[in-house]
């Protein structure tokens, strides 16, 4: 049968204990509430004091120096309740449906919303609504007060943006190919995306399911076949895990130990998803043809399809409940046959590349 990588040749388009009772007796003292009374006892204080202070309540939060239960309040005659039932009151200007009031109509100001506005909130210990803009820049000073609503600006030092990882046997897209992550490595400097060298030939900007991740940095191929891209991006974050998509949930790598010939092996990729096998011979010469002969690759019997390259071998998943730990084995390099009737897949082993580029395995 043909062996060949498998790369998809294809244009991309763009990718409680709960509080029960808070009438307390005067002749008895109040338990106090505070942080070491715990997230149901505290949620309960909370959904007390919104109903019985009713409209003049402000909200509630902890003290971060004393660990007290704080209750606002705009009508200082609760005061002496809030303390009996072990809280600490705070009179203040604006009870929290006005301040909500406040935030939702900075939320139907949306449009023509500089970028340097990074978000707006309501701040209950300063009894405030605060808008929050990139380096105190004009444009989203000037946003905050056409609102024409009492806000607090505040300078911050950049922008939000989403956050997505990168995880192995999930997507890797280049200009004119579609491959497989095989894993997240580090050295003093950067990080990572370690898959096959066939892949990152393509070179140039690399994206991921949820983006860009950065630009190739090495690729080996013929001879060899791995590669690196280095991350650039700050929002993505590259987790030491394989991707086993509906076999149960993401696998952990704690290492690189060797599975031996007759091992149990697992690979995952973008086409065939998570498929497992055995190690059947180590240190194989593959050629690929038109030149392509790559050495010391092994081979397993799990199959693979196009656009599984560069995608996660690792050993077989511990058993029993709780995180499964794998140990890292390689990256999908190529094969023949297919996942219907079954084929020999060879994968690029990954200490070779760590050695090479003096990596390190992201660890949690």
């Amino acid at each position: 049968m043909i062996r060949r990588p498998l790369r998809i040749m294809t244009a991309l388009a763009g990718a409680a204990a709960a509080v029960t009772a808070f009438a307390v007796p005067a002749s008895a003292a109040a338990p106090a509430l505070n942080e070491a009374a715990g997230p149901a006892a505290l949620a309960a204080a909370r959904e007390h004091f919104g109903g019985s202070l009713g409209a003049a309540f402000a909200g509630s939060w902890l003290d971060t120096t004393t660990g007290a239960l704080v209750v606002g309040t705009t009508d200082a005659s609760g005061s002496a309740r809030i303390r009996a039932a072990g809280a600490v009151p705070k009179v203040v200007r604006h009870n929290l449906a006005e301040l909500k009031r406040i935030q939702s109509i900075l939320d139907g100001k949306t449009g023509g919303l500089p970028a340097s506005v990074a978000g707006w909130y309501v701040d209950l210990p300063t009894n405030e609504v605060v808008v929050s803009v990139v380096g105190g820049d004009p444009a989203g000073r000037a946003w905050a007060a056409a609102a024409g609503v009492p806000v607090r600006v505040d300078q911050v030092k950049s922008a939000p943006r989403p956050l997505w990882a990168v995880v192995g046997g999930q997507g890797l897209y280049f200009n004119g190919g579609a491959c497989s992550v095989g894993f997240n490595a580090y050295d003093d400097d950067d990080h990572y995306v370690i898959t096959a060298g066939h892949c990152t030939e393509l070179g140039g900007t690399v994206r991921g399911v949820g983006g860009t991740i950065g630009t190739v940095a090495r690729s080996s191929f013929p001879g060899n076949d791995y590669g690196t891209v280095r991350v650039t991006h700050s929002d993505v974050s590259t987790p030491p895990r394989v991707d086993r998509y509906g076999d149960g949930s993401d696998v952990r790598i704690e290492g690189a130990d060797v599975v031996g010939v007759g091992g149990r092996i697992c690979r995952s990729g973008i086409t065939t998803h998570w498929q497992c096998g055995r190690v059947e011979a180590l240190d194989q010469t593959v050629n690929y043809g038109n030149g392509n002969i790559v050495k010391g690759l092994t081979q397993t019997d799990a199959c693979a399809e196009p656009g599984d390259s560069g995608g996660s071998f690792v050993s077989r998943p511990t058993s029993g409940s709780g995180t499964k730990l794998v140990q890292a084995q390689g990256m999908t390099s190529g094969g023949s046959g297919d996942c219907e009737d079954g084929g020999t897949t060879f994968f690029q082993p990954v200490k070779e590349v760590l050695n090479r580029y003096d990596l390190t395995l992201e660890k949690d």
